[in-house]
């Protein structure tokens, strides 16, 4: 979590526990108490790359899914037209893209050239 953001961690340990210098405590207590910390604290949304809270990524998923199934029963749905924007969409746009394989082979083909390309960085 330090080397990942110590400016959130300590926010986080001010915030929650009202410690400003962890470097006083010893670091098992430290440790201790920063995986206690809430998901919705600042380190452990930004080691889960999570732009907003866990529960507002939820919630957004709810109305999206609820506004789809409304929109399926209209005759836009019928014809293709008019499909509801994704709000949890607008709310990850930074994310990174997942991959996705259409076979097995296509994952087999990229997982090779990963392992040539590690390969060739190593010198092996």
């Amino acid at each position: 979590m330090l080397r990942e953001d110590e400016a959130a961690l300590i926010c986080d340990l001010a915030e929650t526990y009202h410690i400003y210098d962890y470097r006083k405590l010893p670091p098992i207590l430290v440790s201790t108490l920063a995986f206690g910390l809430r998901d919705n604290s600042r380190i452990k949304m930004r080691l889960n790359d999570l732009p907003v809270p866990p529960d507002m990524v939820l919630m957004a998923s709810m109305v999206d899914r609820l506004g789809l199934l409304v929109w399926m029963k209209t005759k836009d749905a019928a014809k293709g037209r008019n499909r509801p924007k994704s709000i949890l969409d607008g709310m990850l746009k930074n994310q990174r893209p997942v991959n996705g394989f259409k076979s097995g082979d296509d994952f087999n083909a990229a997982r090779q050239r990963l392992i040539q390309k590690e390969g060739g960085a190593n010198g092996n």
